[in-house]
């Protein structure tokens, strides 16, 4: 098994996944899709009259745990939601290496293997990089983006992060959901409380996942500086793992059509506002095809 540890920390994974998924209050369906790397598991939802929107989850988490957060972008969007490959989900357990270009490719074959020739993408965290990948390698695929605390941009160097290894081990060795709230402290910078439903998500991945901890690197500036879709940068001014000036300096920097929102005062784990989510739901309607709205 490439991503589990055993057959019963799947199932128990799984099994929240899937409890998770029957509390989103919307109709859902499962697609498999074939990719360079396998098989992966799409989750359609959302108003199936919407646009199209690709989303990816973060790091720890799963596209059940993401999708119970992203209830503001259900009235609009169809969304068609990705496990990635070899991190906890249904897709195939095939590890990519987060250094190369690797998740661009298989982000790019979910995209032509739905059907579509580009299509508008919403990810954060781990997911935000897979997506950053994509619009190295085919850019002509993604038409607008939305990078939400993203990693492959301007990642911090490891010892940034050392505050959160020990209540990390802790965690490992005692299941103590303490030691992970401390975890979570540091990615929130103390400010914001985390939900059960990811305490329990990220606790099962860390107990029972050997998935590597590497962040996808930092992409390319030459191949980003080929992506003319419009892009959406929110990062966040305290993120212990991408920095949110360093971040929005860089982006500013390879991005031809890009937008910026620093999230002040924030970590990496954070809540956004109801202003912060109608700039969203408005970029992401005037960049892929519709035009009556107001991103502010």
């Amino acid at each position: 098994m490439a991503v589990y540890k055993s057959y019963e920390g799947k199932a128990e994974i799984l099994a929240l996944y899937d409890e998770q998924l029957s509390r989103l209050g919307r109709e859902f369906r499962d697609i498999y899709v074939g990719t360079s790397f396998g098989v992966a598991h799409v989750v359609e939802t959302g108003n199936f009259n919407g646009i199209p929107l690709l989303l990816f989850h973060g790091g720890n988490s799963t596209t059940a745990c993401t999708l119970l957060t992203c209830g503001f972008l259900m009235r609009d969007f169809h969304i068609y939601a990705a496990d990635i490959t070899g991190r906890p989900g249904k897709s195939d357990e095939v590890s990519l290496s987060a250094r190369n270009l690797d998740y661009g490719t298989w982000a790019g074959d979910i995209i032509t293997a739905l059907g579509f020739d580009s299509m508008a993408c919403f990810a954060g965290s781990f997911g935000a990089g897979v997506l950053a990948k994509a619009m190295c390698v085919c850019p002509e695929k993604i038409k607008c983006a939305v990078l939400y605390v993203p990693a492959g941009i301007s990642n911090a160097p490891a010892v940034k992060n050392a505050s959160m290894m020990y209540p990390l081990m802790r965690y490992k060795a005692t299941r103590d959901e303490e030691w992970l709230k401390k975890v979570f402290a540091s990615l929130s910078a103390g400010k914001c409380e985390v939900s059960e439903d990811m305490l329990r998500t990220a606790g099962l991945s860390i107990l029972h996942t050997k998935v590597k901890a590497a962040m996808p690197s930092n992409v390319p500036e030459k191949l980003m500086k080929n992506c003319k879709s419009p892009t959406l940068v929110m990062a966040a001014e305290l993120d212990c793992l991408f920095p949110g000036r360093a971040v929005i300096v860089r982006a500013r920097k390879m991005l031809p059509f890009c937008r910026t929102y620093l999230l002040e005062d924030r970590g990496h784990l954070n809540e956004l506002t109801d202003k912060e989510k109608r700039i969203i739901i408005g970029f992401l309607l005037k960049y892929s095809g519709r035009v009556d709205t107001d991103e502010g």
